[in-house]
């Protein structure tokens, strides 16, 4: 029988029923990931209405630019209206160190490659395309999930004039920043590390989003410290801070009257917004924790299924575990297809595919997802290329069809969390 997603109500095949008749959907819905308050936001944001700073300035921001970059490890921190602005003032401050500055106006990487994470969010290379660039998408290694510096190495010597690198540290695991910032090094390149998902990770015993020359985290409401919205540049150039700040509040000079002399953003973060992220940031640790329980839960009750976790470099990281995934092997795939929108599915005895877990899942009240789709399968970005060790078989395009996001959020309880893991066993039935 052949399963059309998402009607997932369909969902019986060859004697398969995703959930037996005795099993119960889950009262409450496990969520892949929501925000995690805690009560003393209502401190800050309260703070901020008493003395009317409800503005994109106040002590908030300022205690919070603070309080972030002491935890992570940089200099300066610039509080911003989302990831998405941080890695855009990124791009600009990469494009104006490695070319000089642009025209006002004009799009600063225009004619100029960038070299980017495949398998990610488009949040991680849109801002090189608002600014003209032209992306080559870098393949991922199996051993993080992450851009492969192997593959990057290859990309220089086929484009060596490329002066800026985007990596991403996919789900909360730290990619191999190590040997990308070597290899940045020796080109002369510029390395924009995007920490979006990864706050609270460790590499090498440091901190995610101090191993670019310019880092980005988000404070969007599905990651592991929140703000409804909000993000941060981070960095140890003060200079480079100090600019990005200028531009996000409409690059005003320091005159009595309004005076511009290069174009700016209206980027700056709220103060309001900054409260909430405020009063969570000393619960980083603890959601870490939390998110990690749920990893090796996943871990320890799939095992024996013909399936593995997302993968770490145990010996030299330690991811913040943001998302817990799920890699089925090849042999136990069944016959799956996907189009742009759709898919479908044969089910097949013992074996099973992630259209047919995510509706397993959906069926339960259970939030999964699939894995970010390859910016180089992507239609917006059909001619861009893509370079990679393993041109037969490219690893981005092999895990996006094998792999999916489980429900990751701290506060799934070890209960729902077991309905999930027996949902998921029941679909290699």
């Amino acid at each position: 029988m052949n399963v059309i997603h998402p009607t997932y109500l369909i969902g019986r095949g060859k004697k398969r029923m995703y959930v037996r008749k005795d099993t119960e959907p889950l009262a409450d819905r496990a969520h892949l990931a929501i925000a995690t308050v805690h009560g003393d936001e209502m401190t800050y944001i309260q703070e901020a209405l008493d003395t009317n700073w409800v503005t994109t300035a106040g002590s908030n921001i300022t205690a919070l630019e603070e309080l972030a970059a002491r935890t992570v490890g940089v200099r300066s921190a610039v509080g911003l209206g989302t990831g998405t602005s941080a890695l855009h003032m990124c791009v600009k401050l990469a494009a104006e160190k490695a070319y000089g500055p642009g025209l006002p106006g004009q799009p600063c990487l225009a004619g100029k490659r960038v070299f980017a994470t495949d398998m990610t969010f488009a949040a991680t290379v849109n801002p090189a395309v608002y600014e003209g660039a032209e992306l080559v998408f870098i393949d991922s290694e199996r051993d993080t999930w992450n851009m492969d510096p192997d593959a990057l190495t290859k990309a220089f010597a086929l484009y060596p004039d490329t002066r800026i690198v985007i990596v991403a540290n996919l789900y909360g695991t730290p990619a191999r920043l190590d040997r990308i910032r070597e290899v940045c090094t020796a080109h002369d390149a510029i390395l924009i590390e995007d920490a979006a998902e990864s706050l609270g990770a460790t590499y090498l015993g440091r901190q995610t989003g101090t191993f670019g020359d310019l880092s980005a985290i988000s404070f969007n409401g599905n990651k592991i410290i929140t703000g409804s919205c909000g993000g941060m540049l981070l960095t140890d150039d003060t200079e480079a801070a100090a600019h990005a700040r200028k531009w996000s509040t409409q690059s005003r000079e320091p005159a009595a009257w309004y005076q511009h002399e290069e174009i700016g953003y209206n980027y700056r973060m709220s103060n309001i917004t900054a409260g909430i992220v405020r009063a969570q940031f000393p619960h980083l640790s603890e959601h870490i924790a939390q998110k990690k329980a749920v990893y090796m839960r996943y871990k320890e009750g799939l095992a024996g299924l013909p399936v593995t976790m997302n993968p770490y470099l145990a010996d030299c990281s330690e991811p913040n575990f943001w998302l817990s995934c799920l890699l089925i092997d090849e042999d136990a795939m069944c016959e799956c297809t996907r189009t742009a929108t759709t898919s479908s599915f044969t089910p097949t005895h013992g074996k099973t595919c992630p259209d047919e877990i995510l509706a397993a899942l959906a069926s339960i009240n259970a939030e999964g997802r699939p894995i970010w789709k390859p910016m180089s399968m992507q239609p917006v970005f059909a001619g861009n290329a893509f370079v990679t060790t393993s041109p037969d078989s490219p690893v981005d395009a092999d895990i996006f069809r094998r792999g999916l996001c489980l429900p990751s959020d701290n506060k799934l309880t070890q209960e729902a969390q077991m309905t999930i893991i027996e949902t998921i066993k029941r679909c290699f039935e």
